[in-house]
C-alpha cells in the first residue's frame, strides 16, 4: 500500500468517524458546534481531490458551526477563520466574486476581535490572509451598475485603516467605482465622494511615493468630471494644476508622458471653451499633437483613441473660430480613426460618436453634402439606442440630434426638421441626470432658434431656461457663488426682457409679466425663499411650518460668504449644503400637497403679481432687441401694452450713455449754469417713453393726479432717470410750463414686483419707532476723501426727527462696520451719510465707507432686519446696478430692501455732500410735518416727501442734484 493511498484511507476514516460524532449531536446539543467544525475540517482536507460539491457542502457546515458560535462564544473567532479559509479555497478554484466578497466582509468582523500578537492575528493578517483578499478584490472589475461592487470597495477600504500601505490603492479603487456610477447615473453625491477619497489618497503619498503621479492624475480626472457637470471654474483650474504637476513627474522619455499630455491638453481645451483665452486653444493643440507622436497605434497604446478624439475636438473648435476647412477635414479623419478602436457596445463609443456628428454637421453646413448630415443622424440614433434611459450622456445624444436636424432645416427648409430639432431641444433640456449647466445652455439655444424661426415653442423655451437656472442657483451654497453661476451665462442676460417681448408680440401680456418677473432678480428670489412668511401655513399645519422654518434657518446658516482656500473643506461644506437643500426641497414638495398651498414658492402667476399694484399701477419697462415697450399692471383687470414706436434698444443704449456723459459734465459746471444737455435728454425721455405711459394712466385707467405709481425698469431702462422725465416746454397758451412726470404722479421704483409684495407683507409687523443716524466723515484708509458736511447733516437730521423717537447718532470712531451693521439691525429707521461705492465687477462688494473697513452689500444682505422700515442713503451710487447682470438689480438700496427695509431712498450717481443737506432737510420736514398733531411715523410717505422735497429745493440745487435721489419700495 502506497503512502498516498494510506493518507486518503485515513482521511476517509476520519470523515466517517466525525460524521458518526455529528450524528450523535442533534440540534441544541451543546457539542454540536464542535462536531460540525471537526467534520467540516476533515472534509476540507479532502478538497485536494478537487471535489467541488465537497467544498460546497463543507462551506455550509462551517456556516452552521459559526451560527452556533456567535460573538462572545470562546470559539467564535476560530469559526470565523475556518469559514474564511474555506471561502478562500473555493475562490481559488472557481474565481467567483461572491466568495472573495464574503471573505472581505468576514475579515472586517474578525480582525477587530483578534488582539495584536496572537497566533490567529498573525495568520489572518498575513500574506495568505487579509492581504490575499485585498489583492484579489482589487483585481475585480468595477461594475457601477452593481451596487454590491461599490460595497465591496468600501469593505476593502475598511480592511486598510490609516497607516496601512494599501490604503491609497483602496481609496482610489473606491473612487473609480463611485465615479463610474456617477458617469452612468449622474448622482452628484458620487462625484463628490470620488473627489473626497482621492484627496485623501494624495495626502497619504509624500513626494517620491511611487503612486503619487497616479493619484494626482486621478484626482484631476474626478475634478474635471465635476466641472463638466457643474461648471465651477475652481474645479477645472485645480485639475489643470494637478495635471501640470503630473507632467513634471513624467519628463521626456517617461512611459506615461503621452497619457499625461493628453489629459493636460484636454483640460486646457476645456478651459478655453469656458473662458475663451485663445492661448489655451493653441497650447492644447500643441500638447495633444505631442501626445499623438509619442503613442503607438493600438494595441500598443490604449490611450491613442482618446488622444485622437481630443485633438480632433481641438481642431474642430479652431475651425469654428477661424474658418480653416483643413482643420475640420483633419478633425473628421481623426474622429473616424478613433472610432475604429471603439466598436459597437464599447461603453465610451458614444462620446466619440457625438463629436464626429458635430463635425459632420459643420461640414454639411459648409458643403451641403447630404451624406454628412445623414451619417450624423444615423450615428446619433445608434448611440441613443445603446444608452440606458437615465444615462447622463443621453442629453448629449439629444443635443447632437438637434444640431443635425437643425443643420438640415437651415439648408433644406423642411418644417419637419425644425420640429424634430425642437423635440430634441426639449428632451435635452429636461434630461434629469445631466447637470444643470449643459441643460441651461441647451435651453438658451432653444430660445434663440425659436426666435430666429418664429417657432411656437418660444415661450416654453424661455420658461425652461428660467426654471433650470433657478434650480442651478439653488444648488449654490453662497450668494457670491450664485452670482458667479449667473455670470457664467452672461450671453443670456437679455433673456428676461426677450421673453417678455416674445409674449407681448404674441399678445399675451399676462404671460409677459410672469416671464419678466421669473427671469429677473433670480439671486434675490433664491435668497428670499429662505425667509418666506409662514403665517398661513402655521394656521393650517403648524408642524410642517415649523419643520420648513427650521430647515430654512439651517440652509441660510450654511450659506458661506467667504471663499475657502481649503478645497477639501469647501467640498465638504458644499456637500452638506446640497443635502440640506435636498431636505428643504422635500419639505417644499410636502407643503405643496397641503390643500391651498399647491403653488408654494413656485414662480408667481399674474394674479399673484397684480397684488403689487394694490396702491397704484406698476409700469414694467421692457428693453429688448426685439422691441422696447411697457406693460402697465393696474390695480385690477388686464394689463395694458404701451408701445414706444420710435425707441429701439440701440436708441436706448445711446440714451443711457448720453445721460452718463451729461452727468459727468455737470461735475465741472457751476451750480447756476443751465444744464442744457440734461434738459434735452429728459425731454426725450418724456416725449418717447413716459408721455405714452401717462396717456394710458390718465385716459385708460383714469388715474387721478398726485396718485402713486411704481416704475419697474429692465435692462438699459435701469440706467435712465425715468422719474425725472420733463417736457421743459411752455403750454400752448403760454400760461406756464407743461407738467412733468413728478408734477402729475408720485413716482417710486421697485426692482421687481415680488420685492414690492414682500415689503408690503412685512409691513404687518408693528414696531416701536427708533432712528439711527450713521455718518462717516473721515473713512478709513483707501475708502475716500474727507466729507466735511456729514457731521452737520447728522445734526440736522437729529433736529428734524421728533423728540419722542429714540435717536442714536453713530459717527466718527463709532461708525465702524460692525457698529453700522448693529444699528441697521436694531433700528426701524436709518439715515446713512458717507461715501458710497458701486463695484461694477463684483457688485456684492459695493460698499459704504466706515472708519475701520467698508460695510459691503454682502454684509447687508446677510444682516436680516425684519423690523426695519425706512432707510435714507445719503451716499453716492446706491441705486445703480451691475452692468454684467443689470436685471439682477444688485445694488446697495436693493440690498437694504432685501434685508428688511420696506422703503429706501437711494441715489443714481454722485452726490455733493454740501448740497445733499438741502434735500435731506426738506425731506424730513415733509416726512414729519404732521407728527405734532398725533400722527405716527409712516415709511409709506417717503415717496411723497421726496417728491415735495425736490420741488422745494428747485431754486437751491442744480438739476442733477435734485433728480439724483429716487425712492424704492412701499
Amino acid at each position: 500500500m502506497t503512502r498516498k493511498f494510506r493518507r486518503v484511507s485515513h482521511l476517509n476514516y476520519a470523515v466517517e468517524q466525525f460524521q458518526l460524532v455529528l450524528d450523535q449531536c442533534p440540534v441544541n446539543h451543546p457539542d454540536r458546534g464542535a462536531a460540525l467544525t471537526n467534520f467540516a475540517w476533515a472534509r476540507l482536507q479532502g478538497f485536494v481531490r478537487k471535489d467541488l460539491q465537497d467544498i460546497d457542502s463543507t462551506t455550509s457546515l462551517f456556516r452552521d458551526a459559526l451560527a452556533l458560535r456567535p460573538q462572545g462564544h470562546p470559539d467564535h473567532l476560530l469559526s470565523l477563520y475556518h469559514l474564511i479559509d474555506t471561502l478562500h479555497r473555493r475562490y481559488t478554484k472557481e474565481h467567483t466574486a461572491v466568495y472573495i466578497h464574503e471573505s472581505a466582509q468576514l475579515y472586517c468582523k474578525l480582525l477587530p476581535l483578534c488582539p495584536e500578537g496572537t497566533y490567529l492575528r498573525s495568520i489572518a493578517a498575513g500574506a495568505n490572509g487579509v492581504d490575499y483578499v485585498i489583492n484579489e478584490c482589487n483585481k475585480l472589475p468595477i461594475n457601477a451598475s452593481d451596487d454590491d461592487s461599490i460595497h465591496l470597495r468600501r469593505i476593502v477600504l475598511e480592511l486598510c485603516p490609516l497607516g496601512n500601505e494599501r490604503r491609497p490603492e483602496a481609496l482610489d479603487n473606491l473612487s473609480w467605482a463611485v465615479l463610474t456610477r456617477f458617469e452612468q447615473r449622474g448622482d452628484i453625491d458620487d462625484i463628490d465622494e470620488s473627489i473626497q477619497v482621492r484627496r485623501e489618497a494624495v495626502s497619504l503619498c509624500p513626494e517620491g511615493h511611487s503612486g503619487l503621479d497616479t493619484y494626482l492624475n486621478n484626482l484631476a480626472y474626478s475634478l474635471t468630471s465635476r466641472f463638466n457637470h457643474q461648471m465651477k471654474s475652481y474645479d477645472l483650474n485645480e485639475a489643470i494644476s494637478l495635471y501640470e504637476e503630473v507632467l513634471r513627474l513624467h519628463p521626456v522619455g517617461h512611459k506615461s508622458r503621452d497619457f499625461t499630455l493628453n489629459n493636460l491638453g484636454s483640460a486646457i481645451l476645456n478651459r478655453f471653451k469656458h473662458c475663451g483665452d485663445v492661448n489655451d486653444l493653441g497650447r492644447a493643440i500643441s500638447l495633444l499633437r505631442e501626445a499623438l507622436t509619442l503613442c503607438t497605434p493600438p494595441p500598443g497604446d490604449p490611450s491613442r483613441d482618446k488622444i485622437l478624439n481630443n485633438l480632433a475636438l481641438a481642431l474642430e473648435i479652431r475651425c469654428d473660430k477661424s474658418d480653416a476647412n483643413e482643420d475640420l477635414d483633419e478633425a473628421i479623419g481623426l474622429y473616424r480613426e478613433s472610432l475604429r478602436f471603439k466598436q459597437q457596445g464599447h461603453p465610451t463609443r458614444h462620446i466619440h460618436v457625438h463629436n464626429l456628428c458635430l463635425a459632420l454637421c459643420s461640414r454639411f453646413t459648409q458643403n451641403r453634402k447630404n451624406e454628412d448630415v445623414e451619417e450624423a443622424i444615423r450615428l446619433c440614433q445608434e448611440s441613443l439606442a445603446a444608452l440606458p434611459s437615465l444615462h447622463p450622456d443621453r442629453c448629449s445624444s439629444y443635443m447632437r440630434l438637434q444640431e443635425a436636424y437643425l443643420s438640415r432645416y437651415q439648408v433644406q427648409r423642411k418644417p419637419v426638421d425644425l420640429s424634430l430639432a425642437v423635440d430634441n431641444f426639449r428632451l435635452a433640456s429636461r434630461h434629469p441626470t445631466q447637470g444643470f449647466p449643459e441643460r441651461i445652455i441647451e435651453s438658451y439655444n432653444w430660445t434663440r432658434v425659436t426666435e430666429l424661426y418664429a417657432h411656437g415653442s418660444a415661450l416654453e423655451a424661455y420658461s425652461t431656461f428660467f426654471e433650470l437656472l433657478d434650480a442651478h442657483l439653488m444648488t449654490r451654497s453662497s450668494i457670491a457663488s450664485r452670482r458667479e453661476a449667473t455670470t457664467t451665462f452672461h450671453y443670456a442676460r437679455s433673456l428676461p426682457v426677450d421673453a417678455g417681448s416674445c409674449a407681448m408680440r404674441r399678445h399675451d401680456l399676462q404671460k409677459a409679466v410672469e416671464l419678466v418677473e421669473q427671469g429677473r432678480g433670480q439671486q434675490w428670489s433664491v435668497a428670499s425663499r429662505l425667509r418666506s412668511p409662514l403665517e398661513d401655513l402655521r394656521s393650517t399645519n403648524p408642524n410642517l411650518a415649523h419643520k420648513f422654518s427650521k430647515l430654512s434657518e439651517r440652509l441660510s446658516d450654511a450659506q458661506g460668504s467667504a471663499v475657502s482656500t481649503d478645497r477639501a473643506a469647501a467640498d465638504r461644506a458644499e456637500t452638506q449644503y446640497r443635502r440640506l437643500q435636498e431636505q428643504w426641497g422635500a419639505a417644499v414638495a410636502e407643503i405643496r400637497h397641503v390643500e391651498g398651498f399647491s403653488r408654494f414658492l413656485l414662480p408667481p402667476s399674474y394674479t399673484d403679481l397684480q397684488v403689487a399694484a394694490l396702491h397704484g399701477p406698476v409700469i414694467i419697462l421692457v428693453a429688448s432687441k426685439y422691441s422696447c415697450s411697457a406693460i402697465v399692471v393696474p390695480t385690477s383687470g388686464e394689463p395694458h401694452h404701451v408701445r414706444f414706436p420710435r425707441i429701439t434698444l440701440p436708441d436706448l443704449e445711446k440714451l443711457k450713455d448720453d445721460f452718463a456723459t451729461a452727468i459727468r459734465h455737470t461735475a465741472r459746471m457751476r451750480p447756476e449754469e443751465p444744464r442744457k444737455k440734461l434738459r434735452v435728454l429728459l425731454r426725450t425721455v418724456w416725449d418717447e417713453i413716459m408721455l405714452p405711459i401717462v396717456n394710458v394712466l390718465q385716459h385708460d385707467l383714469k388715474l387721478r393726479r398726485r396718485s402713486r405709481i411704481w416704475l419697474c425698469p429692465t435692462a438699459a431702462f435701469t440706467s435712465v432717470p425715468l422719474h425725472a422725465a420733463n417736457p421743459f416746454r411752455m403750454k400752448a397758451d403760454r400760461s406756464g410750463p407743461e407738467a412733468c412726470l413728478e408734477d402729475i404722479y408720485i413716482c417710486s421704483y421697485t426692482p421687481t414686483l415680488s420685492a414690492l409684495i414682500r415689503s408690503r407683507q412685512a409691513m404687518k409687523t408693528c414696531v416701536t419707532p427708533s432712528f439711527a443716524a450713521i455718518g462717516q466723515s473721515q473713512p478709513g484708509a483707501g475708502q475716500g476723501a474727507v466729507l466735511p458736511a456729514v457731521d452737520s447733516e447728522l445734526e440736522l437730521v437729529h433736529e428734524l426727527v421728533p423728540s419722542n423717537v429714540k435717536f442714536t447718532n453713530l459717527s466718527g470712531d463709532g461708525a465702524t462696520q460692525a457698529g453700522a451693521l448693529d444699528a441697521l439691525q436694531q433700528n426701524a429707521w436709518v439715515h446713512l451719510a458717507c461715501h458710497g461705492k458701486q463695484d461694477h465687477e463684483q457688485p456684492y462688494n459695493s460698499r459704504f465707507a466706515m472708519r475701520d473697513k467698508p460695510l459691503t452689500l454682502l454684509d447687508i444682505m446677510e444682516n436680516n432686519s425684519p423690523q426695519a422700515e425706512f432707510a435714507f442713503l445719503s451716499a453716492c451710487h446706491t441705486a445703480v446696478g451691475d452692468e454684467e447682470t443689470p436685471d439682477e438689480i444688485i445694488h446697495l438700496a436693493a440690498g437694504l430692501q432685501f434685508s428688511g427695509f420696506k422703503s429706501v431712498i437711494g441715489t443714481l450717481w454722485g452726490v455733493s455732500d454740501a448740497l445733499a443737506k438741502h434735500v435731506v432737510e426738506a425731506f424730513y420736514e415733509k416726512m414729519f410735518e404732521d407728527l405734532e398733531d398725533g400722527g405716527v411715523m409712516d415709511c409709506t410717505k417717503a415717496a411723497w416727501a421726496l417728491n415735495r422735497a425736490t420741488h422745494a429745493v428747485k431754486t437751491k440745487l442744480p438739476l442733477e442734484q435734485r433728480m439724483v435721489f429716487i425712492h424704492i419700495g412701499v
